[in-house]
């Protein structure tokens, strides 16, 4: 049976055509057409948003020769999962501070230092940047070559620049690593890496974490500038809390932070330790002060040791690292790849 054509032929349907008809027909579909060009137009040209970009582009750095390798804005390994990196940061006048961890604290080859990884979940590299002296460079290639324990980092070697060379450094170092922790040592002092180990790995209550040793700066240990402590106390010019150079440790979070940082957007004191302390006052982390990281001998909690405060660092470490590795309570457990 045929269907009835009343079905399909509803009132609205023919008012339609008759104004579909009508001349003003053309000029409404124009109206919708340009309307719908404009909003296509707008959607594609507006500034989108984006989240934040957790890959250093700032600084330059190069990748050792086992990890990839990259530029600012240059392709990114795939990050290693660590629960802890080490930078140790060096010279080119440290080749002897080099050779004393080597034959004490740290192993001396690629299969070592995996051991060492496995471990205890961390991951060391020698941290140095470059110099326009052709034969130094050619010497450390040479290193490079030898034991495969650096990270190179595309910055001149300078003492004026050891801000810049540790900003440099948190960030490569968070390109490479997906760590827990990023730890900052200097090539002078004596390290229990399985007591480092276990301190990064206790659970804490926040995830923005400022690791070290901590002093109020000054430290007024010269009788000459005693006058000047309550002085300060009182007009409230004191210097703010923050670690000792020789090691420190900043959280993933924290070093997220920093990675997003312009190299010009927060200022540079002379001394890395103290611009490193400022930026962590600004973002208002959480110092955590562990003496263990400062003792001027071994213990049986010792984890970092030096010649606090005679030296920032061991007084002459090439010797002084020998020294300590014969004693047991020093060494504890063998890490050099003799062992």
């Amino acid at each position: 049976m045929p269907m009835s054509p009343k079905v399909f032929h509803y009132r609205p349907a023919s008012r339609f055509r008759r104004f579909s008809s009508s001349p003003a027909f053309p000029l409404v579909c124009l109206i919708f057409g340009l309307a719908g060009v404009l909003f296509g137009l707008f959607s594609i040209t507006r500034p989108a948003r984006k989240c934040p970009d957790v890959e250093p582009r700032a600084v330059s750095f190069m990748w050792d020769r086992n990890e990839g390798g990259g530029g600012a804005g240059g392709g990114v390994a795939e990050r290693h999962k660590v629960m802890g990196f080490v930078g140790i940061q060096t010279g080119f006048g440290s080749v002897g501070r080099r050779r004393a961890i080597r034959q004490t604290w740290l192993p001396a080859n690629r299969q070592g230092l995996l051991r060492l990884e496995e471990a205890t979940g961390l991951a060391f590299r020698f941290v140095i940047g470059k110099t326009k002296d052709k034969s130094k460079m050619a010497a450390l290639q040479t290193e490079v070559n030898e034991y495969d324990d650096f990270m190179l980092i595309d910055i001149e070697e300078e003492y004026s620049n050891l801000p810049y060379k540790t900003l440099a450094f948190f960030k490569a170092a968070f390109a490479l690593y997906d760590s827990d922790f990023y730890v900052k040592a200097d090539d002078d002092i004596y390290l229990r890496p399985d007591r480092l180990s276990l301190l990064l790995a206790k659970e804490r209550p926040t995830t923005q974490t400022y690791l070290g040793c901590m002093k109020k700066g000054p430290v007024f240990t010269d009788p000459h500038l005693k006058w000047y402590e309550p002085l300060s106390n009182l007009l409230g010019t004191g210097y703010f809390l923050h670690a000792y150079g020789p090691i420190y440790a900043l959280s993933a979070d924290v070093v997220l932070s920093l990675v997003s940082l312009r190299n010009n957007s927060f200022r540079m004191f002379s001394n890395e330790d103290v611009t490193i302390g400022s930026w962590m006052l600004a973002m208002n982390v959480n110092h955590e002060n562990n003496l263990a990281l400062c003792e001027p001998d071994c213990s049986s909690s010792s984890i970092a040791v030096w010649d606090i405060p005679r030296c920032s660092g061991l007084c002459h470490p090439e010797v002084k690292m020998l020294q300590l590795h014969t004693k047991e309570i020093c060494s504890g457990i063998p890490t050099s790849s003799d062992e």
